[in-house]
């Protein structure tokens, strides 16, 4: 049986892109090769689902370092309102939490999966699960794709295909990278992969140690570092310290650009820096000490940072913890507010893609139409989701860039 569209895969872009294509009134077909659709999706902001995030154009396009002006266009036609819209509209209540995050009142990512499933059976999507996908077929006339090639042999025909199968972030989930070399048959350029949203590795001292393993700080502003100390990207969340490394949403967020600039430069290191307080002036917190001078320093330090961390700091600046804030020398003042406002860390890298995730890098976004999502090298070929090199920061950002690029992606590949 041919059909108009084929999507390839059954994760959040996927999904969308069948349920956008069979609305327009074609046969849509949908392969996923996991036993069950949207693997991820329930995976997805703790399993809550962080369907997107309402906040203006621009904040959206920033919080997506990688790529995300090529959104611009698809923006246009689709944006977060019209995800809200698209589920609310569908019986789905969603509420707004902290910096604009939405999500299903439920707290289930299982009501927006059941949503975009229901829906597919709804438009009489055709579903083929368990059903891995082996490569596409082309036209021997022309640039044109015209179907797929499954595992087991069989041939499916349609005038689209949709690739939305994902980078090689979360391998759990089915993700394996198998769409990147589709894309390269297709004519493509793959744009390097990396990890983003990926807990940072380092040997620092007090990570080799062990000594803050555990300790986790609130509201800290994490900066990374060039080598003209000029900062590369700077985030104010919260962030804790771990047996290899760093995590936490501020480093999480950072990671990306930390593999970027040491891919970039060749180095084994990256330094990055921590405000400790990123809310009090330098003339505030000496004012606070002043008020306490007759106090420990380490008590001091306790007011600002936890006590493991108030050690180290006391460590790194070369004096006794039990001594009296009031008997340090200026020189020492000086080290200890320079400590408390940029806390030296270094990082070599990140946990793999494998761990993250978020795949930075994939199908270059230059051989992609941004209004439409369909190659530029291969007619009837469209993307959507993380294997376009597009990638954004948690908060639900990513799942915006997949629900809008689906629906782009699965709208025109039922006009094409």
């Amino acid at each position: 049986m041919d059909y108009q569209v084929i999507v390839i895969g059954g994760g959040s872009s996927g999904l969308m892109a069948a349920v956008q294509a069979a609305s327009q009134g074609v046969r849509v077909l949908l392969i996923e090769k996991n036993p069950k659709l949207g693997r991820k999706l329930l995976l997805s902001g703790g399993g809550r689902c962080n369907v997107t995030n309402r906040t203006t154009r621009e904040e959206l396009i920033r919080h997506i370092p990688g790529n995300g002006k090529f959104l611009y266009s698809a923006l246009n036609q689709f944006d977060q309102e019209d995800i809200v819209a698209f589920f609310e509209s569908r019986g789905i209540a969603l509420k707004e939490e902290d910096h604009g995050r939405m999500f299903p009142v439920s707290d289930s990512a299982r009501t927006i999966l059941e949503a975009l499933v229901n829906e597919l059976y709804a438009l009489n999507v055709t579903i083929l699960t368990n059903t891995a996908v082996e490569g596409l077929l082309f036209a021997e006339d022309e640039a044109r794709v015209i179907g797929v090639k499954t595992a087991d042999g069989k041939h499916y025909h349609a005038k689209s295909v949709v690739l939305a199968v994902g980078g090689r972030a979360y391998p759990r989930t089915g993700a394996t990278g198998d769409g990147y070399a589709w894309a390269k048959a297709a004519g493509h350029t793959i744009e390097r992969l990396y990890p983003t949203e990926s807990p940072l590795l380092s040997n620092d001292s007090f990570i080799t140690s062990r000594a803050l393993q555990g300790v986790s700080l609130q509201n800290v502003k994490v900066t990374v570092w060039d080598d003209q100390h000029q900062a590369i990207t700077q985030h104010q969340m919260d962030m804790i310290f771990t047996h290899f490394g760093y995590s936490g949403p501020a480093i999480l967020r950072c990671s990306g650009h930390v593999n970027q600039w040491l891919h970039q430069t060749n180095k084994t290191t990256c330094r990055l820096s921590i405000d400790l307080q990123p809310d009090l002036s330098l003339s505030e917190l000496q004012a606070q000490a002043e008020a306490a001078r007759d106090k420990m320093v380490l008590t001091i330090l306790k007011q600002w940072v936890p006590e493991r961390l108030a050690d180290v700091i006391c460590q790194l600046a070369s004096f006794d913890p039990s001594i009296a804030y009031k008997q340090l020398t200026h020189a020492q003042q000086a080290k200890l507010f320079s400590l408390i406002q940029n806390f030296p860390l270094t990082a070599y890298g990140s946990q793999p893609i494998e761990k993250g995730f978020v795949t930075g890098g994939g199908v270059s976004t230059k051989e992609v139409n941004p209004k439409t999502m369909e190659s530029k090298q291969m007619k009837g070929l469209f993307f959507c989701g993380e294997l376009l090199d597009i990638n954004g920061y948690t908060g639900g950002y990513n799942i915006t860039a997949a629900f809008v690029t689906g629906t782009i992606a699965g709208w025109h590949a039922a006009w094409a």
